[in-house]
C-alpha cells in the first residue's frame, strides 16, 4: 500500500502534516514534492532540510510512492544522480501513471554528462523511460529530451536511429513546449545547449 496517507514532520516548519495535505497549514509550503517545478527554484538549504525530511519519513515507510518521488527530486535538485535514480525507480514500482518520475530517472542517467559521452546501456535504458513516460503523457519536452539524445549520441556517433533527432523536434514542437521547459532541462542536466537546439 504505497499510496497510504501517513503522518510525518513538514519539510518546511517541522510541523505534524500528512501526505494527503498539498501544503502545510503552518507555513504553507508544498507537503510532498510532486514536480520538479516545486523544488527547482528552491534555495538548495531548504532542498536539503527537505531531502532530510523525506529520508526520515522514508525510514518508517520504505516503499511509499510519493515520499520516494519527492526524495527523487531533491536529490535530482542537488545533483545526486545515483540517489535520486534509486528513489526514482523505487516509485516506478508501483506508480506507473507518473510521466515526470520515468522522465526524471532518464534524466538522472546521464549524471551530468553529455549523452556523447554516456554507454550504450545507459542510453537505451534512458530512451525507455522517455519511452514510457511519452506513452503515459506525451509532453513536448519529453520528445524535446529524446530530440537532444538522438542527436548528441546517434548523430554525432553517424548512428542510424529512429526517429532520427530531426523527427523528434518535429514532435516536440507539434505537441509544444516553452522556452522555461527547455531552460529547465538544460540547467538539469548540467550541460550547455547545443547550437540549434
Amino acid at each position: 500500500m504505497s499510496q497510504q496517507i501517513i503522518d510525518i514532520n513538514c519539510p518546511g516548519c517541522g510541523a505534524r502534516v500528512t501526505t494527503g495535505q498539498s501544503e502545510c497549514e503552518w507555513c504553507h509550503q508544498p507537503v510532498i514534492i510532486s514536480t520538479f517545478n516545486s523544488v527547482y527554484t528552491m534555495p538548495m538549504p531548504q532542498v536539503n532540510k527537505y531531502a532530510g525530511a523525506y529520508k526520515k519519513a522514508l525510514s518508517e515507510n520504505p516503499d511509499n510512492t510519493e515520499l520516494n518521488n519527492s526524495i527523487a527530486m531533491c536529490y535530482l535538485k542537488l545533483k545526486l544522480y545515483d540517489k535520486a535514480l534509486s528513489a526514482f525507480e523505487l516509485a516506478m514500482e508501483d506508480n506507473f501513471d507518473n510521466s515526470e518520475t520515468f522522465f526524471y530517472a532518464a534524466v538522472c542517467l546521464l549524471k551530468g554528462k553529455k549523452p556523447f559521452l554516456v554507454m550504450r546501456p545507459e542510453i537505451d535504458k534512458i530512451e525507455e523511460y522517455i519511452n514510457a513516460a511519452l506513452m503515459i503523457e506525451p509532453r513536448g519536452i519529453y520528445y524535446y529530451f529524446l530530440a537532444y539524445i538522438k542527436y548528441d549520441y546517434f548523430n554525432r556517433k553517424f548512428f542510424k536511429t529512429s526517429p532520427t533527432y530531426q523527427e523528434a523536434l518535429a514532435m516536440a514542437e507539434q505537441a509544444g513546449y516553452s522556452p522555461f521547459d527547455v531552460e529547465q532541462l538544460f540547467a538539469i542536466l548540467g550541460v550547455e545547449r547545443p547550437d540549434g537546439f
